[in-house]
C-alpha cells in the first residue's frame, strides 16, 4: 500500500501552481506538470479545485476560471482579484510567514508575482524579508532535486552524502538516478546504489550533500524498475498500535496494513517495521498519544518496549 498525499501538501501545491500558470497562460497541460513534478491527471485533478474557489453568491464573475483546451490550459482570476486588499497585522503576518513554505513548493516560480507581493507585504510591516521564518517541507536543497533531476534526464552518475532515518546513519553512496517524483508530501529519487548493489529508494531530503560525477551509468533501469514508495513484505514484522485521535496522522503519513477506528474516536492500526530505531523515534515522538503497543504473530515480542527502551535511553542522559 503506497502512501498517501496530504491535503496540506496538495493545498501548498496548489497555491503555488495557480500564480504560475496565470502567468503562461496557454501552457501544455504536459509542460506544467513536468514542471511541478506530477503527472498530468494529479494536475487536473488540482484544476479541477481551482474553479470551485470563489465567493458567494458563486456567479461566473466571482469565480476563478479554468479553461482546457487541446491540452492546453489558462486560469482567469475573478474579478474580487482586482479589490484592495484589506488585512490586520496579524493577517499579513500569517501571509509572510507561508510565503517561504510556497515558494520551496518544486515548480514554484521565485521571481514570480506570489514572491514580488509577499515581498511588498512585508515591507509594509516592516520586516527584514532577508530574515524569514524557516518552514521546512521536507523537500530538502532545491539544487540537489534539480541536480537529481539533470543526472536522471543524462543517465549520469552522482555521488551523495545520505542519512538513514530507519538506521540513524549516514552513509556515502554513488547512485544512478532513474527518476525523481514526488509521493505523499516528500520527494525521492528512483536508483540503482552501488553499495547496496542493487535498486533502491531515496528522500531527497535525506540527501545532505551531492556531489555529480559526470559519468554516464551502466546500471539503466529494467521493466520492472519504479516501484511504490513502500511495499513491506513477509520480511517486516508488525506491531499494532491504539491511538489517540491527535494521533490520526500516523494513518496519513505511514504505510499501513489496517486502520479501525474505535467507538471513541481513537484508531488501532497495523505498521510493518522496517527497523527498530524508525519504530523507538515513532513512539517517543507520539509519547502518551500512544495508548498501547502489541506485536503481531511472528514479530519479536520485544518490539512491544521499543518506544519505553528508547525513552530509557533519553532519560540517562540527562544523569
Amino acid at each position: 500500500m503506497s502512501a498517501r498525499i496530504t491535503a496540506g501538501h496538495r493545498m501548498k501545491r496548489v497555491l503555488s501552481m495557480v500564480p504560475w500558470l496565470v502567468a503562461h497562460p496557454g501552457v501544455a497541460v504536459a509542460e506544467a506538470a513536468a514542471r511541478f513534478g506530477i503527472s498530468e491527471k494529479e494536475l487536473l485533478d488540482d484544476l479541477n479545485v481551482v474553479w470551485l474557489v470563489g465567493l458567494p453568491p458563486y456567479t461566473p464573475d466571482s469565480l476563478v476560471e479554468v479553461v482546457l483546451d487541446d491540452g492546453r490550459v489558462w486560469i482567469h482570476y475573478a474579478d474580487f482579484f482586482k479589490r484592495p486588499l484589506k488585512l490586520t497585522p496579524a493577517q499579513a503576518l500569517a501571509l509572510v510567514v507561508s510565503s517561504d513554505a510556497l515558494a520551496s513548493v518544486p515548480g514554484a516560480d521565485p521571481a514570480g508575482a506570489l514572491p514580488r507581493a509577499l515581498d511588498k507585504l512585508a515591507g509594509s510591516l516592516g520586516l527584514d524579508t532577508t530574515e524569514r521564518v524557516d518552514v521546512d517541507l521536507g523537500i530538502g536543497d532545491p539544487a540537489v532535486l534539480t541536480d537529481l533531476r539533470a543526472a536522471a534526464e543524462a543517465a549520469t552518475e552522482v555521488e551523495i552524502d545520505y542519512y538513514s532515518y530507519n538506521r540513524d546513519a549516514e552513509t556515502t553512496r554513488r547512485i544512478a538516478p532513474w527518476r525523481v517524483f514526488a509521493d505523499a508530501g516528500a520527494w525521492y529519487v528512483d536508483a540503482w546504489c552501488h553499495l547496496a548493489n542493487g535498486e533502491r529508494l531515496f528522500r531527497v531530503d535525506r540527501v545532505a550533500a551531492l556531489r555529480a560525477t559526470g559519468e554516464p551509468s551502466t546500471h539503466l533501469p529494467g521493466p520492472d524498475a519504479g516501484d511504490a514508495v513502500f511495499h513491506p513484505d513477509e520480511r517486516h514484522p508488525r506491531v499494532t498500535l491504539e491511538l489517540e485521535n491527535e494521533a490520526a496522522w500516523v494513518a496519513e503519513y505511514y504505510p499501513t496494513e489496517s486502520v479501525e477506528v474505535l467507538d471513541d474516536g481513537a484508531l488501532r492500526v497495523v505498521l510493518a517495521v522496517t527497523a527498530d530505531a524508525w519504530l523507538e523515534r515513532l513512539l517517543v515522538r507520539l509519547g502518551p498519544a500512544v495508548r498501547s503497543v502489541t506485536t503481531v504473530a511472528g514479530a519479536p515480542a520485544d518490539l512491544a518496549e521499543a518506544g519505553a527502551r528508547a525513552a530509557a535511553r533519553v532519560l540517562r542522559r540527562y544523569d
